[in-house]
């Protein structure tokens, strides 16, 4: 693909078939992500990367902990609810979801289930969870590190073919996740990518989230007209 393909047809991907992928391709996309630039060359960034039994059994522990009611564990700092004109983009793309899935409003089952989907990670065959050097918990660089190589690996994975979705659900109960992933103590728990072949037959697979245009969100100053 050409760069500005990879850029402009990339879209998250919530349904997955079942077939596996080749480890020397994840290997291949985690190699080009790593090019992802990060402040004075720390690259404080490691990737546990699960498939089969391991990633069944943190699918089962994430389900079984939030239906209990078991509160959150996420080990990164996750903020304050999201306010106006960001409240309601994280609305409008939700709205988009259950109207291609078709689920209504007063559908507390199926809106119960689509919730699940992301503590099981999307059911993709394989998932990424991306951690970080716990020394370098108090800079404020490193997560924006994080973010970059993990926006360029759902960018290599598309130019190979492969979907994914970055979220948080599925590491929102860290300590099964460092149970099965077996993630070592000097690590911090960010961010999840789940990766897999896209299902096209599945409808939320098409949503395409709007953005708001350049001149809505960049300012110029000093250039002529």
């Amino acid at each position: 693909m050409q760069f500005d393909d990879v850029i402009m047809g990339r879209r998250s991907i919530r349904g997955y078939k079942p077939d596996p992928v080749p480890k020397e391709l994840i290997k291949e996309i985690l190699g080009l992500a790593m090019r992802a630039p990060s402040s004075m060359n720390t690259q404080p960034w490691s990737f546990y990367v699960l498939s089969g039994e391991p990633l069944d059994r943190i699918r089962a522990g994430n389900t079984e902990r939030n239906l209990a009611g078991v509160p959150h564990s996420r080990e990164f700092r996750i903020g304050q609810p999201f306010e106006g004109k960001h409240r309601d983009r994280q609305v409008g793309v939700a709205k988009q979801l259950f109207a291609a899935m078709g689920i209504a409003r007063e559908d507390k089952e199926g809106r119960q289930d689509w919730v699940l989907r992301g503590f099981r990670q999307f059911d993709a065959p394989v998932c990424v969870i991306v951690t970080y050097d716990r020394n370098l918990a108090e800079s404020d660089d490193t997560p924006f590190d994080c973010g970059a190589v993990t926006t360029a690996l759902v960018n290599a994975a598309w130019s190979r073919g492969l979907g994914a979705v970055i979220n948080s659900q599925g590491i929102m109960q860290s300590p099964v996740v460092r149970e099965h992933a077996g993630i070592a103590d000097d690590q911090v728990i960010m961010k999840a990518v789940a990766l897999g072949w896209p299902d096209e037959t599945f409808p939320a697979n098409a949503v395409v989230s709007e953005r708001k245009s350049v001149d809505e969100a960049a300012v110029f100053r000093g250039f002529d007209d």
